[in-house]
């Protein structure tokens, strides 16, 4: 019993450190639309230089410390000295990893900031460089982050590394604001790239870098109260690379492909930065979009996904067929509702981020709908890839990973047809497609290796799902056009507060008219989740 407790409260923390942190991060987001705004030369410059630490950590350190190291931590932990000596090694050989990646990629920032933002003219090239300086110190600090906190999980300690992210958001946050005190706001980004002053970039940028620093450093904090005293080893014999780079190298090879379609994506909507909506437009919307797809089918499907790997491991296909099965009905029952609520609020959530000028709103609204309109499919693959990896099949998911990068690379290229206004919403609408695509052709390559995906069934309830969502969505923009979500005047869309008080109205109402229309069809789904929180209530 207190085995089940200690799981309880375990998962407890961790759910609760990542919905503080992601309520957080949208904080985060709004305060920079106010400060420095989402269209514009220098909102698409920093949005570039910000996500340098991440593209070179994910290419470079990300797929060998999460793909490779990471894993060993929890076999070391079985040894005679609780794996100190191993831990030692693995973090010697990952900072000395770190190091040497950081200072190479803080030498080319020019080189790697020209070749991911072409489009830019001169003067946001020359700022999004001088962010980049400030910016790609975090890859240190991001390994870092990693490794210690994968270090503490594997030693029962959850809490540390789900809730320091919280720390990074509050410091970049504060950083912002002060900005805002000092150089003032500007939501609709017209502060040109030659506005910027050194003192601005450092603040702006190193109040982003400080957080990640901190988000790493606080974590040794937690390593001495678990008993952990870190000593540089630099023999590295016995850290298990051989074995492990073999399994974890078509995953390798997934990033890779997944970071090469990104660049392309920035590259291409990179000429449209000025007036239009471009990079920072991009990274909110696939954040909106992202929200319910973390939110709900990572933590419905987690739950199959340790049965899942027991069943394959001996070789129970029916079973596993069966928890796939479950497993897709469970999430797209709930992604259905998300995507039909966020694409009609699409207007009055992009309000939340930019108001004084309804084409902005509206570039960001629409942005939103296209990359929502694959969210189910999104959601659906999510699930076929863990079947795979749940079989140990790593190899597959990455050819069906190299299928939707084709599409998106020749859409993308495509989108340079597109006038500049409409390059942001054809490539959102492009990454939809080729996701779609992709997981058709996932679900059909699962269905040949299992004999099967219970695949009627699950047409079957998404039919259902989208039946019920038909109603709803009728009544949801009727309620917007009463609000006045789609035009410039309207209530909905005149600042935060009123976008959120439509966005909670609309969000109501359709949910209780789509649950209602499923308890009417009497979805088994339904039934599934209802069940256990009328349980609870009686208790």
């Amino acid at each position: 019993m207190a085995s089940t407790g200690g799981i309880g409260r375990a998962s407890a923390i961790l759910a609760s450190g990542t919905m503080v942190s992601r309520l957080l991060g949208f904080l985060k987001v709004i305060v920079f639309a106010r400060v420095i705004g989402q269209f514009g030369q220098s909102a698409d410059a920093f949005a570039l230089a910000n996500q340098l630490p991440n593209t070179v950590y994910t290419i470079v350190a990300g797929g060998v410390l999460t793909a490779v190291l990471v894993p060993q931590i929890v076999r070391a932990s079985l040894h005679d000295d609780g794996g100190t000596a191993y831990i030692n090694k693995l973090v010697t050989l990952a900072l000395g990893i770190l190091a040497i990646t950081t200072l190479v990629a803080s030498l080319l920032a020019p080189v790697i900031t020209r070749f991911i933002g072409p489009g830019y003219s001169p003067e946001q090239l020359s700022l999004a460089i001088a962010f980049a300086y400030w910016c790609l110190p975090q890859i240190f600090f991001y390994g870092l982050y990693t490794v210690l906190g994968e270090v503490l999980n594997a030693r029962k300690s959850f809490g540390p590394f789900t809730w320091v992210p919280v720390l990074n958001n509050v410091i970049a946050i504060a950083g912002l604001l002060v900005f805002m005190a000092l150089f003032g706001a500007d939501p609709l980004g017209q502060r040109l790239a030659t506005d910027f002053t050194p003192g601005m970039i450092a603040l702006l940028a190193g109040s982003a870098t400080l957080g990640v620093v901190l988000q790493a450093v606080v974590l040794y904090y937690f390593w001495h109260r678990i008993g952990l005293r870190y000593r540089p080893d630099f023999t590295f014999r016995g850290v298990g690379l051989g074995a492990a780079g073999k399994m974890a190298s078509w995953t390798f090879g997934m990033l890779l492909l997944t970071t090469a379609a990104g660049i392309v994506e920035t590259q291409v909507v990179s000429g449209a930065s000025g007036e239009d909506a471009s990079t920072a437009v991009l990274s909110t919307a696939w954040l909106i979009f992202m929200l319910p797809h973390s939110i709900i089918t990572v933590s419905v499907a987690t739950a199959y996904f340790t049965r899942m790997s027991e069943h394959a491991s001996r070789g129970d296909t029916a079973r596993l067929r069966t928890d796939a099965s479950s497993a897709i009905r469970g999430t797209t029952l709930l992604i259905v509702l998300a995507s039909a609520v966020i694409m009609v609020c699409a207007y009055p959530f992009a309000a939340v981020f930019v108001h004084e000028s309804f084409t902005q709103t509206q570039a960001i609204g629409n942005v939103i709908i296209a990359y929502l309109l694959g969210l189910v499919a999104f959601c659906v693959l999510f699930v076929v890839q863990r079947t795979f990896y749940a079989l140990g099949d790593t190899r597959t998911p990455f050819f069906f990973t190299l299928f939707q990068v084709v599409l998106v690379v020749v859409g993308v290229l495509g989108c340079l047809l597109l006038p500049r206004e409409w390059t942001a919403f054809g490539i959102a609408l492009v990454v939809t497609v080729s996701g779609t695509l992709q997981a058709l052709l996932a679900a059909w390559l699962l269905r040949k290796r299992l004999g099967g995906i219970d695949g009627r069934r699950i047409l079957r309830s998404l039919v259902k799902y989208l039946v019920a969502a038909v109603v709803p969505v009728a009544a949801g923009l009727a309620l917007l056009v009463t609000l006045g979500g789609t035009r410039a005047d309207g209530f909905a869309v005149s600042g935060i507060a009123p976008a959120i008080i439509s966005m909670v109205i609309i969000g109501l109402v359709m949910s209780g008219l789509y649950f209602g229309l499923l308890l009417l069809m009497r979805s088994s789904e339904l039934h599934g989740f209802v069940a256990p929180l009328k349980a609870r209530f009686r208790r």
